[in-house]
């Protein structure tokens, strides 16, 4: 049996600006120091982008499947966990990368950071939800979608696509998370198909409609819910729980864009294997662990996300993802969000 245990929560010395954050210090790799400055063999180090309700009791389920006793630091989120593995350079203790966004694994790929995987576990998942390189795979994903309140729009009335929230009918009607890192993915995909022209174009034209902006997706839930604003733009799996609180009676409702259209994004959440690891099999196997039978029924039932492995069916309704109609777009070109925030910062929405 392998013992979880929970790395000491270290602080940023730096705030976030642009791009991914730095967290820690690369001036600690005194070669004079002790051995507890490097992972054991027997030791697996995993730096968790993800919430640590969400995914420790899924950690700690696959530490009786892997032979390792295995570290998690959860002292940031994504894009911090993203840069502190950048910063650390070959010093980084972390075997193992977990991200909730694809956006930080294809940075960590890019800056060649992260190690090519084996076939057996690539084949596990379809190739639009794998680094083109083959150096990450996703081990869930979730759909960008429109939640509306029914009690003051008809289904019928919802646009197909994000250009029709620019009509004049939705001014003042229309919730997002400007800070939060899904809503920023969105845009990123946005910049990558439209352009950066065409991007800024309808990010001010969006601005110009009076959106109301919330600190995150959950409070931006309960305000179409309420009726403070009849739309808001979100992710599908906000919803399901929402539900279960409130009862099948309430108004909030779920809309997905044409298939194609920026708003139908599907992103998703993945891992890699850092390249300076020196346990590349127990890392191997957690990456397998994460992507068994047990781990995507967890990722569909508790976090009504998608599988991403045939034969995993969700308790919840979930349109099946072959229906959405996601773009085929590398999912790695995500990585571009320091280009994103400053579009964002140059627009005044964040």
């Amino acid at each position: 049996m392998s013992l979880i245990r929970r790395m000491s929560v270290l602080s940023c010395s730096a705030a976030l600006t642009v791009g991914l954050v730095a967290c820690g210090s690369s001036d600690n790799t005194d070669e004079s120091t002790t051995d507890t400055d490097q992972a054991s063999a027997s030791t697996l180090v995993v730096y968790s982008g993800r919430d640590e309700d969400l995914i420790d009791p899924l950690i700690e389920q696959i530490g009786e499947e892997v032979d390792a006793t295995i570290e998690v630091d959860y002292s940031g989120n994504t894009n911090a966990q993203a840069a502190k593995i950048l910063e650390e350079g070959t010093a980084s203790p972390a075997d193992v990368f977990i991200g909730q966004d694809a956006g930080a694994l294809g940075a960590l790929d890019a800056a060649g950071t992260l190690a090519p995987l084996p076939d057996d576990i690539l084949a596990l998942v379809p190739e639009r939800y794998r680094g083109a390189d083959g150096t990450w795979v996703a081990t869930s994903a979730r759909a960008r979608v429109l939640a509306y309140n029914s009690d003051l729009v008809a289904a019928e009335d919802l646009p197909d696509g994000i250009d029709g929230l620019l009509d004049p009918r939705w001014s003042g009607q229309i919730g997002y998370a400007p800070t939060n890192a899904s809503f920023q993915a969105f845009v990123t995909a946005l910049r990558v198909q439209r352009g950066e022209d065409a991007a800024r174009q309808w990010l001010e034209a969006f601005l110009a409609n009076d959106p109301v902006a919330f600190e995150g997706n959950g409070p931006l839930l309960v305000a179409v819910n309420d009726g403070q604003v009849a739309t808001g733009l979100t992710n599908h799996y906000y919803w399901y729980p929402f539900v279960d609180e409130h009862g099948n009676d309430a108004p909030v409702q779920l809309h997905y864009f044409a298939p194609g259209d920026p708003g139908a994004l599907v992103n998703v959440a993945g891992a890699g294997i850092v390249a300076t690891s020196d346990n590349t099999a127990a890392a191997e196997d957690f990456l397998r662990a994460l992507l068994s039978v047990d781990a995507q029924t967890y990722f569909a039932n508790e976090t009504a996300e998608y599988p991403v492995i045939a034969g995993v069916v969700s308790e919840y309704d979930l349109p099946p993802l072959d229906e959405l109609g996601a773009s085929d777009m590398d999912l790695g070109r995500l990585s571009s969000l320091e280009q994103t925030q400053a579009l964002l910062t140059e627009v005044g929405m964040i």
